[in-house]
């Protein structure tokens, strides 16, 4: 599959951001432009806008900020390894300290034990201890 990277090439956001695979269907993408979520060189869009090669667009999907600049367009949805081509990822690297602890064990140790689980309650506390999903609140 043929990449476009013609200067004055250009295509609707929405249908770059399906082609290049940031959303799983283009009705995501667009509503995702409807809802203020997608940012053009600074602007938010509506889906129509269209985008040019060397733009700057910006997406807050799941609590997280992506920024990526436009290096290419292809007329149709291709496979992951066409789709990386067409954009370079701009997206900072997530602050390290913002990060939760997340309890690891050695490999090949397999399922904790029961005191495994009391010392990870006693260290973690509530965030440890399962819910009780057969309860149900009133």
């Amino acid at each position: 599959m043929e990449i476009d990277r013609s200067p004055g090439k250009h295509v609707r956001v929405d249908v770059w951001l399906w082609t290049t695979r940031m959303f799983k269907t283009r009705n995501l993408a667009t509503q995702a432009c409807r809802g203020g979520h997608v940012q053009v060189e600074g602007q938010r869009v509506k889906a129509a806008q269209k985008v040019f090669i060397g733009q700057e667009v910006r997406v807050r999907k799941a609590s997280t900020e992506f920024t990526w600049k436009i290096t290419g367009f292809v007329p149709t949805r291709p496979q992951a390894s066409i789709a990386v081509q067409c954009y370079e990822d701009l997206t900072p690297e997530p602050d390290p300290a913002l990060r939760g602890f997340v309890p690891r064990r050695d490999k090949g140790l397999g399922r904790p034990t029961k005191k495994d689980r009391r010392e990870m309650e006693k260290f973690l506390g509530d965030l440890a201890k399962p819910r009780n999903r057969d309860r149900r609140d009133l």
